[in-house]
């Protein structure tokens, strides 16, 4: 049997619950150690550091609520336009050719950050899942987070406001 090391999932593995929120460490911490692709007035856009595929991005509110219902109008507007100025970087950087957006509420739902709600873009290509995840529990990916990271956030950082 051949073995695949994934180390970086370990830290998600043995993390304790009661450790800070991904989302507000982000807020109060720095761009790049926190894989931090755009800031807003009320939302931040980050790296999953566990993608499902390269360039996946998890864009939350600046304040810490669970459910989507329970943000003010402008928090939804300007999540909604950090949103599309993510999808437009991924495009004009990675060019898939589709995605998968959405949110988990609840842990039956599949949030592994139940308290704080957060919107999941993941950019899609024809034939991008394959045999590793169901044989070894690993995804291939063919790009490392740091590059992602850089190729992101400049592309980001050079668009201009979609108002």
């Amino acid at each position: 049997m051949k073995v695949l090391w994934a180390p970086w999932r370990m830290s998600y593995i043995v993390r304790g619950s009661s450790e800070e929120c991904i989302f507000c460490k982000a807020v109060k911490g720095g761009d790049e150690e926190n894989y931090v692709v755009m800031r807003s007035e009320h939302s931040i856009a980050m790296l999953n550091i566990f993608p499902y595929n390269t360039a996946h991005v998890m864009i939350a509110p600046v304040r810490h609520v669970a459910r989507l219902e329970q943000l003010t109008r402008e928090e939804v507007l300007d999540l909604f336009e950090v949103l599309s100025r993510v999808i437009k970087a991924i495009d004009q950087e990675y060019s898939p050719q589709g995605y998968n957006i959405g949110v988990n509420v609840g842990r039956v739902a599949g949030a592994g950050v139940e308290s704080h709600v957060h919107v999941h873009v993941v950019p899609r290509w024809l034939g991008d899942t394959n045999f590793m995840p169901v044989i070894a529990g690993t995804k291939v990916m063919p790009e490392d987070l740091r590059s992602t990271y850089a190729r992101l956030r400049n592309r980001v950082v050079s668009q201009d406001s979609i108002r």
